[in-house]
């Protein structure tokens, strides 16, 4: 999957309405995880991803820095994001609990 031609959601654009579900991409290309909701506003945004598990049973909830994520849109308008760390890297992260 060649994300480098998607459009990159504006500064605006990052808001719970848009990111909630969202899947994320390791380096690999393949799916780790995906946005399950984000705290915070202006400046500091906490961005928690689902790592791992299967339709949601047993995914691990970690809490990201939203600078950490490359967030864009595919050719139909579906909105997902990389990120440079593995599903293992992930999964050693802090469980966050809200």
């Amino acid at each position: 999957m060649d994300h480098s031609k998607d459009p990159r959601l504006d500064a605006v654009e990052l808001n719970e309405e848009n990111l909630a579900g969202a899947a994320i991409y390791g380096p690999d290309e393949e799916r780790i995880g995906t946005v399950s909701h984000i705290h915070g506003d202006g400046g500091h945004v906490k961005v928690i991803v689902d790592v791992g598990g299967f339709l949601g049973i047993g995914a691990k909830p970690v809490s990201l820095d939203l600078g950490r994520l490359d967030v864009m849109r595919d050719e139909n308008g579906i909105v997902h994001a990389t990120v440079y760390m593995t599903e293992d890297e992930l999964k050693t992260l802090p469980e966050h609990r809200d």
